[in-house]
């Protein structure tokens, strides 16, 4: 399974990276969190705003930083 932040290394984009790796580990689940940083690619996903949040593919959250308990709710409901 893989987690994507899309971003260009902001410091919402770190929070929200801290935050996912805190919700995977917390879960103990077996994610593989990845950075996007080209902005070609962020764009492909049809994000417009960062920080975003991908899991599995599909886009999340964008233009903001969701918290440890949100990030939860994506990784365990479909």
């Amino acid at each position: 399974m893989l987690i994507q932040i899309l971003g260009t290394g902001c410091p919402k984009c770190q929070k929200l990276e801290e935050n996912a790796r805190q919700a995977v580990q917390e879960l103990h689940l077996d994610f593989q969190i990845e950075k996007v940083k080209d902005l070609q690619k962020i764009m492909a996903f049809g994000v417009m705003v960062t920080p975003a949040l991908v899991v599995d593919g599909v886009v999340k959250a964008a233009g903001k930083v969701p918290g440890v308990e949100d990030i939860k709710q994506f990784l365990v409901k479909p």
